[in-house]
């Protein structure tokens, strides 16, 4: 199980010094749209996540919907966002095969940032994080997810730095890690007020 310290700990992530992370082209450039919630976006999940345990079976730790589509309520891009838990996210053999053969692309290795893997898939819009099992940032979406459902105030403020994040993204002509930098500050305080209620900080 992850420490206090490893749980609140906030990771920098600068793309100069992580260039090498892409993998196949990396992700493609887009802009940042956000959309008023779906309610047909935890049917698109649960079927996905049936695709991910048919491939991959006993593999398959844990799998979670996260992120913003996942929040009944919350605007967000039409990408659900998904967390996998494997045994080991750095043996990849393990696993990719066998997304692969669902559909999935591999588009990041962040072998500095908990042995992340980014995967994707077109049709439905998914994200796949992978991540090894106790990983302290499965953790913090998990806690985050229950924290904007349990706390409407924090969910609207969350919203509101998105859709300004986005507007602001849209404006410069930013990509989609620049929309992720511009909605840090709101994310950091709401994580604190979070993990103060947990008696972690």
């Amino acid at each position: 199980m992850p420490t206090p310290d490893e749980i609140t700990e906030h990771h920098e992530w600068a793309l100069p010094a992580e260039a090498e992370i892409h993998v196949n082209g990396g992700p493609r450039p887009e802009s940042v749209e956000i959309v008023p919630y779906d309610h047909a976006w935890p049917a698109k999940y649960a079927l996905i996540a049936a695709r991910i345990r048919s491939v991959l079976d006993t593999q398959t730790i844990g799998l979670d919907h996260i992120g913003s589509t996942s929040v009944p309520g919350l605007p967000a891009k039409a990408v659900i966002d998904i967390d996998l838990t494997v045994t080991d996210s750095a043996d990849e053999s393990a696993y990719v095969p066998a997304l692969q053969s669902a559909g999935f692309r591999l588009v990041t290795r962040e072998r500095g940032w908990h042995e992340h893997r980014l995967q994707t898939l077109d049709n439905p819009r998914v994200n796949l994080h992978v991540f090894s099992a106790e990983c302290p940032e499965v953790i913090r979406h998990r806690m985050f997810h229950d924290w904007l459902i349990e706390h409407l105030e924090d969910r609207d403020r969350y919203c509101r730095a998105k859709l300004d994040g986005a507007a602001g993204a849209r404006a410069a002509g930013e990509s989609v890690f620049d929309y992720d930098q511009r909605k840090q500050p709101a994310i950091r305080e709401i994580y604190a007020r979070m993990f103060r209620s947990h008696d972690l900080i």
